[in-house]
């Protein structure tokens, strides 16, 4: 098979891990990374299970881990990890949710609003990115106007636009990243070293003052862990439901009767996101160290080895999804692996979901003819572990009844 073009490779995105399982198996060594990589199912299901064997601690096994001040539920095992876990979770119940829903349907409708006399739009700049941003930037506590700041910002640590760098070698570029990676990291943490001082002086009802006056074992959060939880909710607050919302019209592009029976029947507007969930993952891999020496897939793991698990190829395993290369907006059960198994699931997933069936429910409801607008480029996110597009051009007709709104 001829290799496809990025884009290509965003529309068809699977391909790829289909041809590593067939040709190696279950799990193969990168020797160039010196990682291990696993495909099917059934493996990366238990790696993120067995959190007793499988750490999350890259400040404690990672050999190229410098940031030793950056400690977060993600990189933490028990009991820290439960202990900042329990901090936050209240922010996240389905209480805390159902409060969000009008706020939620209230910035949608605002962002449809301004390009709704247009007929078009871009997906993500113009909605699936500014929504939760505004929803994460109002359960921090700060100025929802500060969003174009956090999308550079998130772009810079999780997506890697770093462009104007691509003409390095190899070494001078990992330096050079890091080096970026370095000074977004401080930029984020002088903006929120004066809302914490400010929160300090004049507590309100937002997750920072909460945050502020919690306790683990008598102890307050330092102002490093303050910092680290706000990085943590900036960046997963807002680039899965981006992608989420991004993924879903990707999908719905290539399967336009989904898109038709979503309209008249939106009860199963739940079930086809799932679906994209599993079809398009927007996280494509969660790593792992193995915590002692251990045999997986018949191979022998080091201690310390980093263990890579592809969730993307574990969504489409055909050992647990029948037919795993239609898209099936009812498909049931539907036992992906998108956001994560056992303790690390992602604590923002509810939310996630949450946004994602709102903006979908409404854009439904507001426009018609939804089209991908094909005169236009896809060009596709790059990332090691985030899929999905930069931009998203459509082209729609408003719905008559959406101006009695």
């Amino acid at each position: 098979m001829e290799p496809r073009s990025l884009q290509d490779q965003l529309l068809y995105p699977h391909e790829c891990f289909t041809i590593l399982r067939e040709a190696h198996g279950p799990i193969m060594y990168n020797s160039d990374g010196r990682f291990w990589e696993i495909f099917d199912y059934e493996d990366v299901h238990y790696i993120l299970t067995k959190h007793e064997l499988f750490s999350s601690d890259s400040a404690k096994y990672s050999r190229d881990f410098e940031d030793q001040d950056f400690q977060s539920m993600l990189n933490t095992d028990p009991p820290r990890h439960r202990q900042l876990r329990s901090l936050v979770t209240q922010a996240f119940t389905p209480r805390s949710l159902a409060q969000l829903i009008p706020r939620i349907a209230e910035i949608t409708h605002e962002l449809l609003d301004d390009v709704e006399a247009r007929g078009s739009m871009d997906v993500i700049y113009d909605l699936s990115f500014p929504l939760p941003v505004i929803v994460i930037a109002e359960l921090l506590g700060v100025p929802a106007k500060d969003r174009a700041r956090f999308k550079v910002w998130s772009d810079e640590l999780v997506m890697g636009e770093y462009s104007e760098l691509a003409s390095m070698e190899r070494e001078a570029y990992i330096r050079r990243v890091r080096e970026r990676f370095r000074e977004t990291r401080e930029a984020i943490n002088n903006y929120f070293r004066d809302v914490i001082a400010q929160r300090r002086r004049e507590p309100r009802q937002d997750l920072i003052s909460a945050l502020i006056s919690a306790q683990i074992d008598g102890d307050h959060l330092t102002e490093q862990e303050l910092l680290n939880f706000c990085l943590l909710l900036l960046v997963a607050g807002n680039i899965t439901t981006t992608n989420l919302i991004g993924n879903a019209f990707l999908c719905f592009d290539e399967h336009p009767e989904s898109m038709e029976r979503l309209r008249r029947n939106p009860e199963l507007i739940p079930s086809a996101l799932e679906e994209v969930l599993r079809y398009r993952s927007p996280v494509t891999a969660i790593g792992r160290f193995a915590v002692e020496d251990l045999v997986l897939c018949d191979q022998k793991i080091g201690k310390g080895d980093f263990i890579l698990g592809w969730v993307a190829s574990a969504n489409h395993d055909p050992a647990q999804f029948s037919d795993p290369g239609m898209f099936d907006i009812e498909r049931n059960p539907n036992r992906h692996v998108s956001f994560g198994h056992g303790i690390h699931f992602c604590l923002g997933a509810p939310l996630a979901r949450l946004e994602a069936k709102i903006a979908l429910g409404i854009m439904l409801e507001r426009l018609e003819d939804i089209r991908r607008d094909r005169a236009q480029p896809l060009p596709p996110v790059h990332s090691s572990f985030i899929y999905g597009a930069k931009s998203l051009p459509i082209t729609f007709a408003a719905h008559a009844r959406a101006a009695t709104r």
